[in-house]
């Protein structure tokens, strides 16, 4: 299985800011121990590209430093021309992971998931939005991909890709979330499952069978990009879930025992992850990974 990372292309910023940027490079790090993985340098994305799900003014102005001090406030990070590269290379991850999942069955990306990028704006920590983008890329690409399904499992909603996507019926938005978290204005997706705080291993994995199945019911996708962030975990600072890390593991083979039993691919990003202890993090992102692997070998064999 091919994993796709971005962590040597290191965005600055302040002493003390709150998003753990080390995770990617210690991710990477464990993920180099796994005999079945290949890791790959991720490419760039084009504008072209990035263009397919934002509009032209915003992304002239993050490429050419002309974002206001409250545009970037909004992002949460400072302008900078690593900024902009490394938000390039992290859509371009997730381009290359869906293209790669095309023969693999599964592929990653290190980090991606930038699902809070509006068409107009980027916010929450995410200035272009990879999974609208690499859906987009696919279809345009491959004519047998026409329905793509963005799963995102990521503890905050996926409001700027509903936003992004709302008019858009080949792609279809599923976001299973805290209700009450981040982002506190919600963005109707074509299917939302709003969790209380405090919720646990059974009634998650309960709420993701009935989401899988009413993704399958609507709109029978032909290919899968998956957040499988790592905030639902309950050592999150910002998850506000209590899901244990049997829990995470048990949610990530769902998702992938639904891709397999329809013989279709599908790509990860590895979106949030905010734990009290980025090692733990780490963990449930590694171990994210390694049951992708274990999928993309089980599509080999068949």
């Amino acid at each position: 299985m091919h994993a796709f990372y971005a962590d040597h292309f290191v965005l600055p910023l302040p002493t003390g800011h709150r998003f753990p940027m080390a995770k990617y490079s210690l991710l990477r790090e464990a993920v180099a121990q796994m005999p079945t993985v290949e890791l790959l340098e991720a490419p760039a994305a084009t504008d072209r590209q990035i263009l397919l799900a934002h509009d032209v003014a915003y992304v002239q102005s993050v490429v050419n430093g002309t974002l206001t001090p409250q545009q970037q406030r909004e992002i949460g990070f400072p302008w900078t021309l690593a900024m902009v590269e490394r938000s390039r290379r992290s859509v371009g991850a997730t381009i290359a992971a869906c293209k790669a999942a095309l023969n693999e069955g599964v592929s990653v990306n290190l980090a991606g998931g930038t699902h809070h990028a509006y068409r107009f704006k980027g916010s929450g920590f995410c200035v272009f939005n990879d999974a609208a983008i690499a859906a987009r890329v696919m279809q345009r690409q491959h004519t047998f991909v026409l329905k793509v399904a963005i799963v995102d499992l990521d503890v905050h909603q996926g409001n700027g890709t509903a936003s992004v996507l709302a008019q858009d019926d080949s792609i279809f938005t599923f976001s299973m979330h805290g209700e009450h978290n981040f982002p506190f204005r919600k963005e109707p997706s074509d299917l939302d499952i709003g969790l209380p705080d405090g919720t646990t291993d059974l009634a998650y994995l309960s709420a993701l069978d009935r989401g899988l199945d009413e993704l399958n019911s609507r709109f029978k996708p032909d290919f899968i990009i998956y957040l499988a962030g790592a905030d639902a975990h309950e050592g999150d600072r910002l998850g506000r879930l209590k899901i244990s890390q049997q829990g995470m593991m048990m949610r990530d083979e769902k998702v992938f025992e639904f891709a397999r039993q329809r013989q279709i691919g599908v790509a990860v990003a590895m979106a949030g992850g905010y734990g009290h202890d980025i090692n733990q993090t780490v963990a449930v992102h590694a171990q994210t990974v390694a049951i992708a692997a274990r999928f993309a070998q089980a599509h080999h064999v068949e």
